[in-house]
């Protein structure tokens, strides 16, 4: 077990590397954060991707620097607290990278060879099967648990149907149009297309092979209902090329070129021999690609870096700001002035009772309790069962938000809507000229805590990690 686990651990830091920044005269280092080079074509690919056209807040390189370094210093202290290794992490980053180089594996070739295949396998099978057929259907739709007197009329239907066909006075393809309840090809004369045996319903298939070309069935019941069928032909398998764009299709939709890759990443592993498994070949195309395609490279450490990102940003900035009450509360107090309304709040309920022993017993449910518990309290002492006693809206509502507030908190000139089940509408609550608590703003507490949580963060960042910018090659970015 301690083997398997070690070995384990050390195919997943493999796996999960990136190749490294090698500097060349084309390429030269930008800057280095915590030891590690920043290629110049790394910045660039960033910078541009973040300012091109269409961006409402476009930055000059020098603007961008700061928060590309804060980024790459977020993504070093991730790598630091080797975040890198988690499994979770791993499978996320490697499923991605590998969306961009498994297809490397495959030609057209492969694809045309592995359509062979399949078109040589199913010739085999309609050929044992006798050959295709097509044929047509005049359709009545009946469920399988339809009551006697229903399947009788339908049975009665068709039969005379089926006798109008006998007569001559009306074709197949009329009588289809205008009586069939198949929508997929009642158009087409109830035409099924070309199938081989064991297509359809046992029931409906013995009828229908029995047919000669342009012969009609009697009417005949399959679990789907009632159909009287037409024999239109029979032939060989179709030749490769007539069917060849179908089963490429074929293959695009069933996903089936990641079968063929698979199979040809064990089919090279076992020729190279020395134990080599299809991830390592994968792994090693990875990094020659990388190496050859900056832009792919770019791509593929944009994304390793993004998750990494987001990882430690969780952790640091985001959840804290979510979770932690008891810090938005003191952040909130500590800076109570910068959080004001520039219009008042009606801070409440608008209820909705049938009665006045109702009314006055929702008021005093609340009366005493914190806001943020009204709302569970009404529900469990009124709503508890299928039985609705109250209606009720909970919130902060400025001017405009709610006629029943405007009317009645806000003194406004305006004709609520009435309800005739709870005739007995009113509101409860204060008007507030400013925030009382940070619940009452707390969506703007949580931005402006994280703001300040992430400024703490990066300054402690740009103490641990050394950065070195190369500002004669800042000079050169998009104009090299």
């Amino acid at each position: 077990m301690a083997c398997l686990a070690i070995g384990m651990q050390a195919q997943t830091a493999r796996r999960a590397m990136l190749p490294q920044n090698q500097p060349s005269a084309n390429d030269p280092v930008i800057m280095t954060i915590n030891g590690q080079n920043v290629l110049r074509s790394e910045f660039e690919y960033s910078y541009n991707k973040n300012n091109g056209e269409g961006v409402i807040d476009r930055k000059t390189v020098e603007e961008y620097i700061p928060l590309f370094v804060n980024y790459k210093l977020k993504v070093a202290a991730a790598l630091d607290e080797q975040m890198d290794t988690l499994s979770s992490f791993v499978n996320e980053f490697i499923t991605y990278r590998d969306q961009q180089i498994r297809p490397s594996f495959i030609s057209d070739a492969d694809v045309e060879a592995r359509a062979r295949e399949i078109y040589n396998e199913t010739r085999k099978q309609v050929e044992a099967s006798g050959g295709l057929f097509n044929c047509a259907h005049l359709f009545f739709r009946v469920q399988q648990n339809a009551p006697v007197e229903l399947v009788n009329d339908r049975r009665a239907r068709m039969d005379s149907i089926y006798n109008v066909l006998q007569s001559g006075n009306a074709t197949f393809e009329e009588l289809v149009a205008k009586y069939s309840e198949d929508p997929s090809n009642k158009e087409k004369g109830g035409e099924l297309g070309w199938a081989q045996q064991g297509s359809f319903f046992p029931e409906f298939e013995k009828v229908a092979l029995a047919l000669k070309d342009g012969e009609l069935s009697k009417p005949l019941q399959s679990p789907a209902g009632f159909h009287i069928i037409k024999m239109i032909g029979h032939r060989d398998m179709f030749p490769y090329d007539s069917v060849r764009k179908d089963i490429v299709q074929f293959i695009e939709a069933r996903n089936l070129r990641e079968d063929i890759i698979n199979k040809k990443l064990q089919t090279e592993a076992e020729a190279a021999g020395n134990g080599t498994t299809p991830e390592q070949l994968v792994d090693q195309r990875a990094i020659d690609m990388q190496e050859a395609d900056p832009e792919l490279r770019n791509l593929i450490r944009e994304y390793h870096d993004g998750l990494l990102f987001f990882e430690i940003s969780n952790r640091e900035v985001w959840e804290k700001a979510g979770n932690d009450e008891k810090a938005l509360e003191t952040y909130f107090l500590s800076h109570k002035k910068q959080y004001t309304w520039d219009e008042p709040r009606f801070k409440g309920m608008v209820y909705h009772v049938k009665d006045k022993a109702t009314e006055k017993a929702v008021k005093k449910s609340v009366k005493k309790l914190p806001f943020e518990e009204w709302k569970e309290t009404l529900r469990t002492t009124f709503n508890s069962d299928s039985v609705i006693r109250i209606r009720v809206e909970l919130g902060r509502f400025k001017a405009g938000d709610n006629k029943w507030v405007d009317n009645k908190a806000f003194k406004k000139a305006v004709t609520p809507d009435k309800n005739e089940t709870y005739p007995i509408e009113n509101v409860f609550g204060r008007v507030l000229k400013a925030p009382e608590n940070y619940l009452d703003v707390r969506a703007q507490v949580v931005a402006d805590y994280q703001d300040y949580l992430e400024q703490q963060w990066v300054a402690q960042l740009r103490q641990r990690f050394s950065v070195d910018i190369k500002q004669d090659v800042v000079a050169t970015v998009n104009n090299h």
